[in-house]
Formats: structure tokens, C-alpha cells, sequence
């Protein structure tokens, strides 16, 4: 954890500013707007002016997090989005590494004349903060988000002052980090469980979140996840390897929403010969690319070195440009053969 110095100065520099701005990334998950709406609810209470924003909408099924309608989505309202950059005295980025994670954001970011601070646990921040929260061995960024705050709680509110922590904090920070670990899945650390356990014991009602973003789906989701499982995964049992392909076409077949292929990836790691699966998406000019793999094979690594992207060892996303939807299952196979080769991986 980063120490109690920076986030003093943190504290500092939410008391001294007027107009604070806080930025999630492109395609917002639930870990992205779990810590946004938990960061912008212990402002809110500290008395401060925020204004939450994100790049284009996020799923459907994470409503519950901002029931006042806080997030302005940029895609959609892009002069609003604009103006409170530009009045922004203090822009605090959340769960993404590099302002290139905001696509069209970036450059009134760039040209803001507020003091920027990055709160994220992705691996390799980029330049451009003058401050910086960089914890990759955090479970999420809300667990990050989490942890941070409650040191700030303690410089704020000494021993029998009221808290700056509410209930809605603590279930908006529980939803991130249960989302971005897949149920406790994946990249939990003990620290994990110690902050599931203090949520709860603060009131968190787990089955209350788990009902809303699991059971919050619509009927076209679910039958587009069976025709996936069914009619669209391809697994190839020499090369440990599944693949899933999303076109335009499908999604326009099936009602498709954002979000509606949340967790899709994952599915294929349930087939026990499967270390590394990959869900490709078609998205207007590009494919999205999403990877998880367990055992030796780094998600990360590939995603890097094949598909403009990177993340975690075991969660990572990318995209694919001037390639057609129908051509990434050969681009994926021929990539998969040269990582296993360069890597010396020999199954």
C-alpha cells in the first residue's frame, strides 16, 4: 500500500479544491464504476463539488450503483463533459493506467490546468500525475480505493468524529471488487477477503449485489450467452486454446447491449484442458480483444506482444484494427503458436 505521506497530500488536495472531476476508463466495468461511485460518495460527504465521467455507457445491470444519476457519459453529452474538465481544478483518473484509456477525453484532459492523480492497479502507469496510487497487487481498484480511503477517513475524521463512509461507498466498493475478481475467482489476495469481511460487517447485503449484477440480465443476454457456449466457441485441445467471436451481426441478432458479454470470456476456462481463452469482438472500426488464461501462460504477454493491449497475467484486453471480424480465429491461432514458441511453453 502506498504510504500515509502521499495520501495526506491526497487529502490535502481534495480539501483545497473546488471542482473535482473524477474520469473512468473506455467500456467502464464494475470495477470502474464500483471505486468511481465509492471515490465520489466520500467526497460527496467530505462537502466537496464532483462530477463523475466516463468515456461512453456502461452496463445496464451496474444502475444500481448510481440511482441520483451521477455519471455523465461523454458519448452522450460530450459539451456538458467538457465544461466540467475544463472548470476542474483537481481530475482524479480511475482504474486505468494512461490517459490513452479515455480515447476522446484525452485531450481536454491533456489540456486542463488541474493537478491530475491516477488511482489504478494496472501494471506500468503512464507519465502525467502528480500523483500517483499504483498497486498491481491489488485484487482491483476498488480494493485499492478502498484501503486508500480509509487511511484518508482517518486524517479526516479523528477518533469520534463522524466518518466520511456511508453504506452505498461500501456497497459500490464490494461490487467493484467482486466483478473485477470474478466472484473471488481470480487475483484475490488475503487483504481481499479482509475487506469483503469488513463491508459485510458494515451492512453490505452480498446477496443484494450478487442478485443485481448477476441476476440483473436481460432475456437477450442470456440467450446470446447459451448461442455462444453452443453454436460460437471453438476449442482447440493441441494448443490448450478457446475462442470466441462477437460480430456486428450477432449483437444486432440478439438485442445486444453494452455489457451483455461481461464475463463471456471466462466461460471457456471452466473446460479443464483450457489455459488461455480470448472473446473478440466487433466494435464499429475495431475488434475489442478480451484474454484470461491460467497455469504458465500470461494474458498479459500476449496481449501485448499480438493485440495493442495488456493488463494482468491472468486478465487482459487489447484491439485489433484494419482486420475483419471472420479473420481473427486464424490471427488468434497463428499468435498463440508464435507466443507458445517464443515463450518455450510445451504443453
Amino acid at each position: 500500500m502506498d504510504s500515509l505521506k502521499k495520501i495526506k497530500e491526497l487529502s490535502i488536495l481534495a480539501v483545497e479544491s473546488e471542482h473535482i472531476v473524477l474520469i473512468g476508463h473506455s467500456n467502464p466495468d464494475g470495477d470502474c464504476i464500483g471505486a468511481l461511485m465509492g471515490l465520489n460518495g466520500f467526497l460527496e460527504n467530505m462537502g466537496k463539488e464532483t462530477s463523475v465521467i466516463i468515456p461512453n455507457p456502461y452496463p445496464s445491470f451496474l444502475n444500481f450503483l448510481d440511482k441520483s444519476n451521477k455519471i455523465i457519459v461523454y458519448s452522450l453529452h460530450s459539451q456538458i463533459s467538457k465544461e466540467k474538465i475544463k472548470k476542474a481544478d483537481l481530475i482524479i483518473c480511475v482504474d486505468f493506467n494512461a490517459l490513452k484509456r479515455v480515447d476522446t477525453i484525452e485531450p481536454y484532459i491533456e489540456a486542463s490546468k488541474a493537478k491530475r492523480v491516477l488511482i489504478d492497479h494496472h501494471p506500468q502507469p503512464g507519465d502525467g500525475f502528480e500523483l500517483m496510487f499504483s498497486c498491481p497487487e491489488m485484487s482491483s481498484a476498488s480494493e485499492l480505493m478502498y484501503w486508500l480511503l480509509k487511511d484518508m477517513d482517518a486524517i479526516q475524521n479523528p477518533v469520534g468524529d463522524a466518518s466520511c463512509f456511508n453504506l452505498d461507498i461500501y456497497t459500490a466498493l464490494y461490487t467493484g471488487m467482486m466483478t473485477d475478481t470474478n466472484n473471488f475467482s481470480n487475483s484475490v489476495m488475503a487483504s481481499t477477503f479482509q475487506m469483503a469481511a469488513d463491508l459485510m460487517a458494515a451492512g453490505v447485503d452480498k446477496e443484494y449485489v450478487q442478485n443485481e449484477v448477476f441476476g440483473g440480465f436481460n432475456e437477450c443476454r442470456m440467450r446470446l450467452m447459451g448461442y455462444m457456449l453452443y453454436s460460437n466457441m471453438k476449442v482447440y485441445p493441441d494448443l490448450h486454446a478457446a475462442i470466441m467471436t462477437l460480430s456486428e451481426q450477432v449483437k444486432d441478432e440478439f438485442g445486444f447491449e453494452e455489457g451483455d458479454s461481461e464475463g463471456f470470456v471466462n466461460l471457456a476456462l471452466n473446460i479443464k484442458e483450457v489455459k488461455v481463452a480470448a472473446l473478440f469482438t466487433e466494435n464499429k472500426n475495431i475488434i475489442r480483444v478480451s484474454i484470461r488464461s491460467k497455469g504458465s501462460i500470461s494474458a498479459n504477454a500476449m496481449a501485448k506482444a499480438y493485440f495493442n493491449g495488456g493488463g494482468h497475467e491472468r486478465a487482459a484486453g487489447g484491439k485489433l484494427v484494419d482486420i475483419k471480424i471472420d479473420e481473427v480465429e486464424k490471427y488468434y491461432i497463428d499468435s498463440l503458436k508464435k507466443f507458445y514458441e517464443e515463450k518455450g511453453i510445451d504443453f
